[in-house]
């Protein structure tokens, strides 16, 4: 997966730099991939003391991270048990979505504007990964689903507009969870592959209206099956292996 590594690496350069992360945003983030990952179901309880326990560090970095959690609407606080993971929303994410559609629309019609668009490295690494022949594809799985995400951020990413690519991975983030779900049916894996060449196609030879309309379609179809979301799905996914949160690995102090 040398394309993908290369991607990530695009991706990772154009992010803003920060320091090393602070203990409290590293029990975050193995949380909050834990909720992505779909380790914790919407609906189960924990407690501040299970992630101490599974992560080896104190409570107060537990408490902050989990606070943050709640902030962003992905846990709440339940007397009885601790925490919640927060059910779903699906009207919320139905608007995410639709600002989704409005971010990445504007994004493919700068590309098309763009001069140089074949030159363009992460477009060429994008039509490289997604442009293939059914063998070379990935299965159904967490890796593919996390490709698509970056397939999405890219495509705005290489625009150059850092305001507009930082509202499009914060709509991302908060959609994640569901968006996942669609890489657990080979069908949806086989149509992802087939829709992300086209678009990209359409861009590269700049037809932005059939561009736009390709995308369009492609995004809505992964908003429709959010609505198919249940508990059942749910529990599907966490047993084929999208749900393996590394609980045993050690947070250093």
């Amino acid at each position: 997966m040398a394309a993908s590594q290369g991607l990530r690496l695009q991706l990772k350069m154009h992010q803003d730099a920060s320091l090393a992360p602070s203990l409290a945003e590293q029990v975050y983030e193995h949380v909050k991939a834990g909720l992505f990952d779909l380790a914790l179901l919407p609906g189960d309880h924990f407690t501040e003391s299970d992630v101490v326990s599974a992560l080896g560090v104190s409570r107060t970095p537990v408490r902050q991270a989990l606070q943050q959690l709640a902030r962003e609407g992905f846990v709440r606080v339940s007397q009885r048990h601790g925490w919640q993971v927060c059910p779903f929303d699906f009207d919320r994410f139905e608007q995410l979505y639709d600002v989704r559609i409005i971010l990445e629309l504007a994004a493919v019609e700068r590309l098309c504007q763009q001069p140089g668009l074949r030159v363009n490295s992460m477009l060429q690494e994008l039509d490289s990964l997604w442009n293939v022949t059914p063998e070379q594809r990935l299965p159904a799985c967490r890796e593919v689903a996390l490709l698509d995400e970056e397939f999405h951020c890219m495509l705005v990413v290489a625009t150059g507009n850092k305001e507009l690519a930082a509202m499009h991975r914060d709509v991302t983030e908060k959609i994640s969870i569901v968006r996942r779900l669609d890489f657990t049916k080979q069908n949806r894996v086989a149509a992802t592959y087939a829709e992300h060449a086209a678009i990209l196609q359409a861009i590269l030879e700049r037809r932005g209206d059939a561009a736009k309309c390709l995308l369009r379609t492609h995004i809505e179809a992964s908003k429709a099956e959010v609505r198919k979301i249940t508990i059942h799905h749910l529990q599907s996914a966490r047993k084929i292996g999208l749900g393996q949160l590394a609980w045993s690995r050690r947070l250093t102090e």
